[in-house]
């Protein structure tokens, strides 16, 4: 398949521009190698879409690994004016708090190089992953409930993460609002069993390191210095989210 045309705008960065009924153009971070695979699936006329609603600011973006999603590609990020703007659910992400997170990490990627197998096959021991996968919590529904209300505040209060990490999360790690009598008894079901768990389809759980630095400060801000492991985490709320965005 050939690669559609698009703009170069450097190494890393590449544009659509405007056409049609576009309110911005549209932007690419990857490089020249990856696009074929990006262009694959049509992901690249997704962020040509995104570029046509209402209030989009600036340009419709995209990160090295888009592909297919709902109206956005997944990996498509954009902002809107707050008068003028729309919310679309596939830009939020359909299956409620289904993102990615980079932990940097302060080993010398050639201390663990030697070690990877291991290391691998040690988190896929402690972190449950796959299709109906569960994880070792069994709530009440109260205690469900309590999720749902407090977020990451009630993981933090049962000793799965520290206090001072709530203020690195959106909303401190809890949303006002929440009313969990909203929510059915087949959300329920389908989430009870599946709290600590990774996921399956595009969800991983993947060790890496700090190859190369595009900007210093933006690396130092985040504490990510060349040649140091990373963890990078992406996961979602599983069946519970999808079922809540289904009836919704």
């Amino acid at each position: 398949m050939s690669t559609p045309p698009f703009d170069r705008i450097n190494d890393t960065l590449w544009e659509i521009p405007r056409r049609g009924g576009m309110r911005v153009s549209g932007r690419i971070y990857a490089r020249k190698g990856m696009l074929p695979d990006i262009s694959r699936d049509k992901a690249h006329e997704q962020v040509a879409n995104m570029a046509h609603l209402p209030g989009i600011v600036g340009h419709a973006l995209a990160m090295p690994d888009i592909h297919w999603g709902y109206g956005f590609p997944i990996g498509g990020v954009a902002a809107f004016d707050a008068d003028e703007g729309v919310i679309s659910p596939g830009g939020v992400g359909y299956d409620i708090n289904c993102g990615v997170r980079l932990l940097a990490g302060d080993l010398p990627v050639d201390e663990i190089r030697d070690r990877a197998d291991a290391l691998a096959g040690a988190l896929f021991d402690a972190v449950p992953s796959g299709v109906g996968s569960k994880g070792p919590l069994r709530l009440s529904d109260e205690e469900l409930d309590a999720v749902m209300v407090d977020g990451a505040r009630w993981a933090v209060g049962r000793g799965h993460g520290e206090t001072g990490e709530l203020a690195l999360i959106e909303e401190g790690g809890r949303m006002a609002g929440a009313d969990p009598s909203r929510v059915s008894a087949r959300s329920r079901q389908r989430g009870r069993s599946q709290l600590g768990t990774l996921g399956s389809g595009n969800h991983f759980l993947e060790i890496g390191w700090v190859e190369e630095i595009f900007d210093e400060a933006a690396a130092a801000a985040m504490g990510l210095r060349r040649g140091a492991t990373t963890l990078m985490i992406h996961t979602g709320s599983r069946g519970f989210g999808h079922q809540v965005c289904d009836e919704a």
